[in-house]
C-alpha cells in the first residue's frame, strides 16, 4: 500500500497539515527549513508519491499545464519544453504538450481539448500578430507566451531580447566591413518575424546604413520557402554582401540558394542566422547565429505562470526579455566584392 501523509506525519511526529505544507513547493516557505528537510527525508524513505487528484479536489486545480508548440520538429523548441517541464515538475505540476503545425484550426482544437481536461493554465509558443483565439483564452486562463508576443492581447511573455540579438548580428557584419546588408524576414503574420524585421531596420539606422534591398519575407518558416525567397534575393544581385536571417532555417535556405547560384558562403555572401539551433556548428559552412537561451526561456515562462496561479490572475502583465549572444562561425567573413 502506498504511503500517505499520515504515515509521514506519524514517522516524524508532526501534524499531517504541517507535513502537507512542507511537501508543497508553494507553501514550504511557511515551514521551518529543518522541518522541511526532515519531512522530505521521511517521505523519500517511505517512497511517498503525491496524489495530484486528491490535491486537485481540495484546491479545484488539476496541477496540469497546457504547453502549445507550433512545430515539434523545429529544434528550437525541445530546449524550451525541457525548461518548462523541469520547473513545473519541481512545483508538482505536469505539462501536457501538444503540437499545432502552425495550423489555426488545429490550434483551436487542441486548446479546446486541453481546456476540457481542466488544465490550470497555458504556456504558448504559438502567436500570430492578430490572434482572436489567444484573446479569448486570456479571459479564461492564466497564460504566458514563449518566444512570441501578441499585438492583439495583453499577455505575459518570455523571449529573447530581439532588438539586442539582431543588433549583435548587424554590428558583427559592420565590424567585418559589410555595408550592403539585407534581411531575409520571417512570415508577415508571425509576431517573431515582424519583431525581428523591425529590429533589423532599427539596427541599420543606428549604423547609418540603408538596407541593400527591401526585406524579403518568406510565407512560412520552412527550408523550402527560405530557399525560394533567397534565390529571388540573390539572383543577379551583385551588391548584397551579407544576409541577416530571421532564424536558422531561413539562414540554411539562404546558403542552399547561394550554392544553387554558384555563390560561395562566406566569400560571396555572408549569412547570419538566429536561434542557434542544435548542430548549427556542424553544417557547411558552420553557421554564425544569435544564440537564444532556450532552456532559460522555458524555465522562466513556467515560473511566471506559477506566479500567476499563486496570484489568481491578479498579477499585472509582465514581459521578460533574456539576453542572447552571438556565436561567430565560418558563415561570415569580410566582403570580397
Amino acid at each position: 500500500m502506498a504511503a500517505t501523509l499520515k504515515d509521514i506525519a506519524k514517522k516524524v511526529g508532526l501534524h499531517p497539515a504541517t507535513v502537507s505544507r512542507a511537501l508543497n513547493p508553494r507553501t514550504a516557505h511557511l515551514v521551518n527549513p529543518a522541518t522541511v528537510a526532515k519531512v522530505r527525508k521521511a517521505a523519500s524513505s517511505l517512497n511517498y508519491v503525491p496524489n495530484p487528484m486528491a490535491s486537485g479536489l481540495r484546491t479545484s486545480r488539476s496541477h496540469t499545464i497546457g504547453v502549445v508548440i507550433p512545430d515539434l520538429t523545429n529544434p528550437l523548441f525541445p530546449g524550451m519544453v525541457r525548461g518548462i517541464q523541469d520547473t513545473l515538475s519541481h512545483a508538482g505540476y505536469t505539462p501536457l504538450l501538444v503540437n499545432t503545425d502552425n495550423d489555426p484550426a488545429a490550434e483551436e482544437s487542441v486548446i479546446a481539448s486541453l481546456s476540457a481536461r481542466r488544465v490550470d493554465g497555458f504556456v504558448l509558443a504559438t502567436a500570430r500578430r492578430e490572434h482572436p483565439l489567444l484573446a479569448e483564452l486570456a479571459t479564461k486562463f492564466p497564460i504566458v507566451l514563449i518566444n512570441r508576443i501578441s499585438e492583439s492581447v495583453q499577455a505575459s511573455s518570455v523571449a529573447a531580447d530581439e532588438q539586442h540579438g539582431i543588433r549583435l548580428a548587424v554590428e558583427h557584419l559592420c565590424a567585418l566591413g559589410h555595408t550592403q546588408i539585407a534581411h531575409l524576414a520571417g512570415p508577415a503574420w508571425s509576431s517573431t518575424g515582424h519583431e525581428r524585421q523591425q529590429a533589423f531596420a532599427r539596427a541599420m539606422r543606428e549604423h547609418g546604413l540603408t538596407p541593400a534591398r527591401k526585406p524579403a519575407a518568406v510565407d512560412s518558416w520552412s527550408l523550402e520557402a527560405a530557399t525560394k525567397t533567397a534565390l529571388s534575393m540573390l539572383d543577379g544581385n551583385t551588391q548584397t554582401t551579407a544576409l541577416v536571417c530571421a532564424n536558422d532555417q531561413l539562414a540554411l535556405g539562404a546558403i542552399i540558394a547561394a550554392k544553387k547560384l554558384r555563390m560561395r558562403c562566406p566569400r560571396d555572401v555572408s549569412v547570419v542566422g538566429y536561434n542557434d539551433m542544435p548542430f548549427m556548428d556542424l553544417v557547411d559552412p558552420p553557421l554564425t547565429s544569435v544564440r537564444v537561451p532556450q532552456h532559460d526561456i522555458g524555465a522562466e515562462a513556467a515560473r511566471l505562470l506559477l506566479s500567476l496561479l499563486v496570484e489568481d490572475g491578479t498579477m499585472p502583465v509582465k514581459h521578460v526579455r533574456l539576453t542572447p549572444e552571438l556565436m561567430v562561425r565560418s558563415s561570415t567573413a569580410p566582403p570580397q566584392r
